[in-house]
């Protein structure tokens, strides 16, 4: 069951400040009477100690994948969409209750699973992340190490230059897109549905492939 924006945000803080700062339970104060309270304690989320709130096991997991959803919105509108950075705290908050479950994933996977949000506090890692790790160097690797005519999926792009971002992106050069090395010297080029690129190294090793077998 869904709980309001308002309750996620109440949660999204509760996180922040016991489960990453890990400071004592949280003195409620005049909040104790806002109904969200009361609407995280019936969903399972809160545990109430006096006049305390700390996180049951069931809201540190959601606290976290709400705080994970709030940072990589924060990296979209700061890497992909050039937000002005005074802008980026308020409208990550709003699109943070857009996310569905999964499609945070997909944003992580196309920003290359950053581990910071712009304002250096770290993204928590999601299955995407550790997936990633476990299959970089094996069947995924940059597209300057792939062989002339060597094709595969693209999985990420990596760099945090977001004009090296939106240049990619414009030649579509997106997750889940099937990628074709076609030359590799003097410039790396390659072919994604009918258009072909042509690239430098700097370019072609940001782009990471899961390679065909």
């Amino acid at each position: 069951m869904k709980i309001s924006d308002r309750a996620e945000e109440i949660l999204e803080t509760l996180w922040a400040h016991t489960g990453e700062e890990k400071e004592e339970p949280v003195d409620l104060g005049i909040a104790k009477a806002e109904p969200e309270i009361d609407e995280l304690w019936k969903s399972g989320y809160i545990k109430l100690i006096s006049n305390k709130v700390a996180l049951t096991e069931k809201g540190k997991d959601e606290g976290e994948k709400i705080v994970r959803r709030h940072r990589l919105a924060e990296r979209l509108f700061a890497d992909v969409l050039d937000i002005k950075k005074k802008l980026i705290h308020p409208l990550s908050c709003q699109f943070e209750h857009l996310l569905h479950e999964g499609v945070e994933d997909n944003i992580c996977t196309l920003l290359g699973h950053p581990k910071t949000c712009p304002h250096g506090k770290p993204i928590p890692e999601g299955v995407c992340c550790r997936e990633a790790k476990e299959n970089t160097g094996k069947i995924v690797s940059p597209l300057n190490r792939l062989k002339v005519n060597q094709k595969g999926k693209v999985v990420y792009i990596h760099t945090k230059d977001n004009k090296k971002l939106q240049k990619l992106m414009a030649m579509g050069v997106l997750p889940g897109m099937t990628i074709n090395l076609i030359q590799s010297f003097p410039s790396y080029v390659f072919q994604i549905g009918e258009s072909q690129f042509a690239i430098d190294n700097e370019l072609a090793e940001c782009i990471f492939v899961r390679r065909s077998k």
